[in-house]
């Protein structure tokens, strides 16, 4: 995988885990509706599927 994509993050995190909310942060979102560009490694990839309920990948 070679590139980058754009996270979103588009749900609270209010109710879930701490674990879930460290991938939040880890991915270096801020806000809600923070959109982030990240390296497309298969580490980020996890971390997004890991929170998919919560991120999501934009254009």
């Amino acid at each position: 995988m070679a590139g980058t994509i754009k996270v979103k993050w588009y749900k609270s995190w209010i109710g879930y885990n701490r674990k879930q909310r460290a991938s939040v942060r880890g991915l270096g979102l801020r806000k809600l509706n923070d959109i982030v560009e990240l390296k497309d490694t298969p580490a980020v990839r996890g971390m997004v599927k890991k929170i998919s309920h919560l991120v999501r990948i934009v254009d």
